[in-house]
């Protein structure tokens, strides 16, 4: 790489810039190789050069914040072409410098690391929160194909944090918010925990000062009188595991001061109760050495019951792992133990960095980047379905990290999902289709409902159909991201297919009544057509004439016209032949029967054009219907199909004696002529007349004639009619 860059580095020894470079160099000079050394120096040298004249806030060259990135990730023994990232970060961004320049002079693959963490600089976004919300979208997709573009953007994030001090108070909060919200989660699901307490305190000192100086001033005044009280624990945990020849080291955890905040403000718990606790890490070589310190210090301390978590053999969604006991310890005070391997901890602190920083020992970090390479799968999945920027963050956040729960199939496999999960979140985590086509479910060999709950250690077995379908009402009671974009995205497809045969059947009639057929229409006619009314393809088109959006009557004119480009106007002199459409009342959400009149098969009807949802069908007795004939390119002619079968709501008003039982002796009637009662409105009563509006499942005109018959018989009945309006 020859980089045209002039400037080197910085003349004055004593200047910041040549401080960090300096810094950052011996960092490097451990563990990469001269000619590496020296691309980070060239790539420098052309971030200096286009950063000439660049300040930021707080007065320092710009170059300083890229430095100071690049040092990070040199602590985390990142690869040559990351730092390099690292150092180029933002001068496509604020530079006149271009991902070309880059490539030129640096390779692709500096180039693509650089872009994925470059924001979209063109944004025709209505608002500040779109225009974040495209940003983050672009970086979690750069980030599926390079996992080392979110290390780069979340150093970046670490360095802005704390440099935050000259910032306005509510940019600060604003910067803060989004950090809390997307970064930090992020570094939790790739197991970076170190970075990620550093966010979370850095969040929490700019969105509340007095709080986190309070708190820090209390935690100061507290630790003196915890001193004599950890030694002694310490000391015991020590010499008992001494005395059982048990290699390992013991150290006291301090609890965070977010995590302490947090803790406080959720369980409204007061400081002393929270600072009460005592915490302590012991790391041993091996996984039978973790068990075996786990018996141990159960034998020395009581346990409490119900608080001892097995993360080794269920890791968590981010490949933490350890085990997690509390105990009752001296005074009565509560001891919370982590025991781990060493390679378990150096995970639980870097995750996905231990790639790069443990590179060395083979296979360690094989689960972390395992369980990463499926999160950066899973946001493929969710960037396919999400609608737009603004879904596709509402559900990376449902996504990142929430408390899990352990659940199994019925050959014993193990599924993780967020406490809460329905049986819908379970299917569709273990297969798509299987979520799809369920109906019903077993849990522990019972059968469940679909919305039911889950619990911890359960079996679920699911029921599924080949006939049946997602339901919209799903999506009130799913939590897991991967259900929701499943419903949503068979939801919208089965929508826009239902759409198109809907076009092609009302096209294919409106064609028919000119004396045309559609066989007679030419690939050449389609394209004349298309071109015409600005549409890409004939199946957008059609989707647009079943949803109501385009006129089936002026497209098939239009395509009967020798010119097909000529302007098709309906004059209200202009008659046609019109044949009825023909329809089931089953076609699904694009035809839908109007809950005004409760058409059924046998009732005359008429069909309106409702746009983007379709055509709404309702019975010709029905007053809402003159104001639709008025305008005659709304409505068209439709029948019932002479098989259309299936159950139809209608509603009935009946007037009856009011006395005990009547009720009962009505619904007992329905029923006995093979019918079901969906609701039951009491619209006037007094003393002796009760006026009843119910709504029965009927198969057809006859069917509902014969159980207002069987009705009329009974004598409490006073009188009975149908409501069609």
């Amino acid at each position: 790489m020859n980089a045209q860059a002039t400037t080197s580095i910085p003349s004055t020894p004593d200047s910041p810039e040549h401080i960090l470079f300096t810094q950052l160099s011996a960092l490097l000079s451990e563990y990469l190789e001269p000619p590496q050394l020296k691309q980070v120096q060239q790539a420098y040298q052309f971030g200096e050069q286009h950063h000439l004249g660049q300040f930021r806030k707080s007065g320092e060259a710009y170059i300083c914040h890229p430095l100071a990135v690049a040092i990070s990730l040199a602590k985390m023994r990142m690869d040559v072409h990351g730092i390099m990232a690292a150092i180029l970060h933002d001068v496509i961004e604020d530079t006149d410098a271009s991902k070309q320049d880059i490539i030129e002079l640096f390779g692709d693959d500096v180039a693509e690391l650089v872009d994925g963490v470059t924001k979209l600089t063109q944004l025709n976004s209505i608002t500040k929160a779109e225009a974040q919300a495209e940003n983050v979208r672009k970086m979690c997709l750069a980030m599926t194909k390079d996992l080392r573009v979110i290390m780069v953007k979340l150093a970046d994030r670490l360095h802005n944090m704390k440099t935050l001090g000259v910032m306005r108070p509510d940019k600060k909060f604003r910067i803060a918010k989004e950090t809390l919200d997307i970064y930090t989660p992020i570094a939790n699901r790739l197991g970076m925990n170190k970075i990620r307490h550093q966010l979370e305190s850095l969040c929490f000192e700019a969105m509340y000062p007095m709080r986190h100086r309070i708190l820090k001033e209390a935690i100061k005044k507290a630790r003196g009188h915890r001193k004599e009280i950890i030694e002694t624990i310490n000391n015991s945990i020590r010499n008992r595991l001494e005395q059982a020849e048990v290699v390992c080291e013991v150290h006291g955890r301090e609890k965070h001061l977010y995590s302490i905040y947090n803790k406080m403000h959720l369980k409204k718990l007061s400081f002393s109760d929270i600072f009460d606790v005592y915490a302590f890490r012991i790391h041993c070589e091996d996984v039978d050495t973790c068990y075996r310190i786990l018996g141990i210090v159960h034998n020395l301390f009581n346990p409490i019951p119900g608080k001892f978590k097995d993360y080794i053999a269920l890791p968590k969604a981010n490949g933490y792992q350890s085990l997690h006991t509390v105990l009752i310890g001296p005074y009565g005070v509560p001891i919370e133990i982590q025991i781990r391997t060493h390679q378990m901890h150096r995970m639980s602190e870097s995750g996905i960095a231990a790639h790069w920083l443990y590179k060395s020992e083979n296979g360690e970090n094989t689960n972390s980047k395992t369980r990463a390479a499926e999160w950066v799968h899973d946001l493929l999945e969710i960037q396919k379905t999400a609608g737009n920027s603004l879904d596709f963050i509402e559900s990376l956040k449902i996504d990142l990290f929430p408390q899990e729960i352990f659940v199994f199939t019925p050959q014993g496999n193990i599924i993780k999902l967020p406490r809460k999960a329905s049986i819908v979140d379970f299917a569709y985590a273990v297969h798509t289709d299987i979520g799809n086509s369920c109906v019903s479910a077993r849990i522990n060999k019972r059968l469940v409902p679909l919305q039911s709950q889950l619990d911890n250690g359960v079996t679920v077995e699911v029921i599924t159909a080949s006939w049946a379908r997602p339901n919209p009402l799903w999506l009130n009671y799913v939590i897991t991201t991967k259900a929701r974009t499943g419903i949503r995205s068979y939801l919208k497809h089965f929508k826009q297919q239902e759409a198109i045969n809907l076009g092609r059947r009302l096209l294919e009639k409106e064609l028919s009544d000119l004396g045309k057929h559609v066989d007679d229409i030419t690939e050449e006619m389609q394209a004349q057509l298309l071109t015409a009314l600005k549409y890409t393809t004939m199946d957008n088109l059609l989707s647009d004439i079943g949803l109501g959006n385009k006129m089936p009557f002026l497209v098939a004119k239009q395509l009967n016209q020798e010119d097909i480009h000529a302007q098709i106007k309906l004059n209200d002199n202009e008659t046609r032949k019109e044949s009825p459409l023909i329809i089931k009342g089953t076609e699904g959400m694009i035809v839908t029967l109007a809950k005004c009149c409760r058409p059924i098969p046998g009732d005359p009807i008429i069909g309106y054009f409702n746009p983007g949802k379709g055509i709404v069908v309702h019975n010709h007795e029905c007053h809402n219907t003159p104001d639709g004939r008025k305008r005659q390119t709304d409505w068209l002619e439709v029948e019932w199909c002479p098989e259309a079968s299936g159950d139809y709501p209608a509603e009935i008003r009946i007037e009856l004696e009011n006395r005990r039982g009547t009720l009962a002796t009505i619904a007992s009637t329905i029923s006995q002529m093979d019918s079901n009662i969906e609701n039951v409105y009491i619209a006037d009563q007094d003393a002796r007349v009760s006026v009843d509006l119910v709504t029965l499942t009927v198969k057809d005109r006859k069917h509902l004639a014969n159980i207002m018959r069987q009705l009329k018989k009974l004598p409490i009945v006073l009188k009975i009619t149908r409501t069609k309006a």
